[in-house]
């Protein structure tokens, strides 16, 4: 395929016009043939954030990968609440929602495809019926489209900022103001690919709200509303301010006090687009964080 650069075009990154271009295909996937050197500017191989010129020829040879799909895997699943266009489903911590670099099974999807003859296949057939995620080390509530039209009615009220999304998180340090807003933009961290940051002006818009449940010492428990589905939201808002999730390695929160990361996506409201009517669906918290908790009310007072 051969594409020529118009001027309306000039100064776009490589494969924002490729995908641009090519939308049946990923832009993962488009960097990955660029990186392959199946895409040549003017004839020479380029990254893909070079910054096209107008009258530039771009060649490209597509290579078709392997169709791929989740295998089902008969592993339990915990199933909170059930309709006919929903599942709610109980994750545990340390499961990958879906397949990705260095987990191909296991995985919560692989369980889905076992245990349920029909999911939603908006997100493609590594991700079906996945209409938003959990981090791997975060437990808790997350919902599961049945069909397509489930699966984008939830998106939509996704978008609009409808579906309440409540977590429990434990921080580091003493947090002092009641309750608190952060709004910052969360973008890809430039220096650590794997992070993310809420330190430069660019980035999507974010909104965290949080609130205390209870101080101990050197530790504050805080129930957090997200009003954005932001990658990290959480670990890097509370990093930002200071008091990062305990137990989260990558923003600050260093060795946990608790045997792991102590986030737990606790609650979750949405509109069932099987009935029309408002769904609240709560999880419990796991018994290694409950037990922790009760431990410190016992041993040490709480300020």
């Amino acid at each position: 395929m051969l594409f020529e650069v118009r001027a309306g075009d000039a100064g776009k990154r490589l494969d924002h016009y490729l995908q641009e271009r090519l939308p049946a295909y990923s832009r993962a996937r488009i960097q990955a043939w660029i990186k392959e050197g199946r895409v040549r500017v003017a004839g020479a191989a380029a990254k893909p954030s070079h910054l096209v010129r107008a009258g530039e020829s771009i060649d490209v040879e597509p290579a078709l990968a392997p169709p791929l799909g989740a295998a089902p895997e008969g592993l339990p699943v915990e199933i909170l609440y059930e309709d006919a266009a929903v599942i709610a489903i109980d994750k545990p911590a340390g499961l990958t929602v879906h397949a990705g670099a260095g987990a191909h099974s296991g995985t919560l999807v692989n369980r889905l495809v076992h245990h349920f003859q029909s999911l939603s296949q908006v997100g493609g057939a590594l991700r079906p019926g996945i209409v938003h995620r959990l981090d791997k080390d975060t437990s808790g509530v997350l919902l599961v489209a049945r069909s397509d039209a489930a699966h984008r009615a939830l998106a939509t009220q996704f978008a609009a900022r409808t579906v309440e999304k409540i977590y429990l998180a434990l921080v580091k340090g003493v947090v002092r103001a009641d309750s608190g807003k952060i709004t910052k933009p969360i973008a890809r961290d430039p220096v650590r690919r794997t992070r993310m940051t809420a330190r430069l002006t660019s980035g999507r818009k974010a909104l965290t709200e949080y609130r205390v449940l209870e101080r101990f010492a050197g530790f504050t428990l805080l129930e957090v509303r997200i009003g954005t589905g932001r990658t990290h939201q959480i670990r890097v808002h509370m990093a930002d301010a200071g008091h990062p999730v305990a137990g989260d390695k990558l923003y600050g929160g260093n060795k946990p006090p608790a045997p792991r990361m102590f986030l737990h996506a606790a609650r979750i409201a949405f509109t069932s687009p099987a009935t029309g009517e408002r769904v609240r669906v709560e999880a419990p918290l796991p018994a290694e964080l409950t037990e922790w908790l009760e431990a410190q009310r016992t041993e040490h007072q709480r300020i």
